[in-house]
């Protein structure tokens, strides 16, 4: 069964356009109007394996808080669809990825209860062309929407874009893991029986 959606949201702050194929080879398309979190979306795209298409317009001349967190909504939406019943996942996944001077690790549990860790500390205020704020903002959207636990430490690491460039990569890895399916796994993942 075929892994993958479609889904639209349009609000008075953005209008998001989105595709999604789990079962992908890390195809993607971003065009959100903020360049680094496209850079972003296209490395979690490419290191989960998903296919991702994204068109999002939004109020960025007020700020890029409501684009990010709106993307973030519709991400969560997407692929908790795009997986239905979640029959013979994997459920967990972790990945950690360095990326010069900087260390992620993300552990995922697309068990059905949202909660987001974050422990990240930046260096600034802003990274490419947006706030590092809006890190944390679009991944606890992902985590609600996908109903998906989401675990995000770095350690160290003094680079703004290299922190981020390594926690994308790494939730990227860690979304693939969780994702795959098993012929071992009869029914899901779970002693009770549903996620």
């Amino acid at each position: 069964m075929a892994r993958k959606t479609e889904l639209s949201r349009k609000t008075a702050e953005t209008d998001i356009r989105l595709k999604l194929d789990v079962d992908g080879s890390g195809a993607y398309v971003t065009e959100t109007g903020i360049g680094f979190f496209d850079h972003m979306l296209a490395l979690l795209s490419k290191h989960s394996l998903m296919d991702l298409e994204i068109r999002a317009e939004g109020d960025l001349d007020v700020d890029a808080h409501h684009t990010v967190e709106d993307i973030g909504i519709v991400f969560g939406q997407a692929l908790k669809q795009a997986l239905g019943s979640k029959e013979s996942i994997r459920r967990y996944g972790s990945a950690s990825v360095p990326m010069d001077e900087a260390l992620a690790m993300v552990n995922v549990d697309l068990g059905g209860r949202p909660y987001l860790v974050f422990n990240v500390k930046f260096s600034g205020e802003s990274v490419g062309n947006i706030e590092t704020g809006l890190i944390e903002e679009f991944f606890r959207a992902v985590s609600s929407n996908a109903c998906m636990n989401i675990h995000i430490n770095v350690p160290y690491g003094s680079s703004n874009h290299h922190i981020c460039e390594a926690i994308f990569k790494a939730f990227g890895r860690a979304l693939d893991e969780a994702t795959r399916t098993d012929d071992r796994i009869k029914g899901v993942m779970s002693t009770k029986g549903v996620l």
